[in-house]
């Protein structure tokens, strides 16, 4: 039997340190990132989604960073397909492949053998749920989904319409609810993977996050959001996402500054909740702690004694 691609994974809710861990681990693996966040894709969109900067990788290539304009849309299965090619380029190189982020059904739709198959496709009823989307709002079409595939609506938020049309599509076709689909599929992984989670006491991460948006306006989150307000982006996929969606309110006078910053916080820690109760509920991923560290050079030691076990590398023999 072929043996399967060896494949590093860094998954954590947003603030728990991913980045820095990640770029430690590539240094000693020989490794490329790739970007598992499904916001990090857009182009002008940096610092609300706290993008790494040229200077923190350290020459550690990424990948899958800054390839969409903000207002184009992106999905899944199109995620599924690019990843999957990189990390065959990244591993052509004699390199290790690494996913780092935090966005769950992305990273799993890669390294899970999941098929967005003509069965639970219909353009045409696909179409019209979009047009009705326009017509009785966001909202409506999530009670819609409530009713049906109370599960999947639990894990989808109202405005990410794509999904909540997605899962009332898979329930069309099939008469069953998304995660009932999921489930009879019983994927198998598809590398040979090392899953490694990253988490912390809750009130600690909480702070973190509060301070994370406090450093975001410090470097200019306004003027950033400003300019794609500016240039009349509104119904777009990208302007969903935290940070973003918050500032908008300010902009067109719904709420003080005051008020969109602090919701922005609030979200932002709802956000990391639901990220590590997808992550406990959906895959099997080995955790650890990164509150109690003194210092990294600790921590970096205990992930790779699991990373080597896992994958049967050796620091820096490639």
């Amino acid at each position: 039997m072929e043996s399967k691609q060896k494949l590093l994974v860094i998954i954590g809710p947003t603030a728990v340190g991913k980045t820095k861990l990640s770029i430690e681990l590539a240094k000693k693996y020989n490794g490329e990132i790739i970007s598992g966040d499904s916001m990090q894709i857009y182009r002008e969109m940096d610092i609300g989604t706290a993008k790494i900067k040229i200077e923190e990788m350290e020459g550690v290539p990424h990948h899958l960073i800054d390839i969409k304009d903000p207002d184009e849309s992106f999905s899944v299965a199109e995620f599924q397909q690019l990843v999957r090619a990189k990390i065959n380029e990244i591993a052509l190189k004699g390199k290790l492949p690494i996913i780092v982020g935090g966005t769950g059904l992305y990273i799993q739709s890669v390294i899970y053998d999941y098929h967005f198959s003509e069965a639970t496709a219909d353009d045409t009823f696909r179409i019209e749920l979009e047009a009705r989307a326009k017509v009785i709002g966001n909202e409506a079409l999530h009670k819609e989904l409530t009713r049906l595939d109370p599960v999947s609506a639990a894990q989808i938020h109202p405005n990410n319409v794509r999904r909540v049309i997605r899962a009332l599509e898979i329930f069309h076709c099939t008469g069953k609810m998304m995660s009932e689909y999921q489930k009879e599929q019983e994927p198998d992984l598809l590398y040979q993977t090392a899953l490694i989670g990253l988490t912390m006491e809750r009130e600690k991460l909480y702070e973190r996050i509060n301070l994370r948006v406090k450093l975001m306006m410090d470097e200019g989150l306004l003027d950033e959001v400003r300019r794609l307000y500016d240039r009349g982006l509104r119904d777009c996929q990208s302007i969903q996402a935290i940070g973003y969606k918050e500032v908008y309110e300010f902009f067109e006078g719904k709420v003080s500054l005051e008020d969109a910053v602090e919701n922005l916080k609030q979200n932002s820690r709802r956000y990391a909740k639901r990220q590590l109760t997808w992550f406990r509920n959906k895959m099997d991923v080995q955790w650890f702690d990164m509150a109690d560290v003194p210092n990294l050079s600790k921590k970096i030691t205990e992930i790779s004694q699991y990373v080597e076990g896992k994958l049967q590398v050796k620091s820096n023999t490639y």
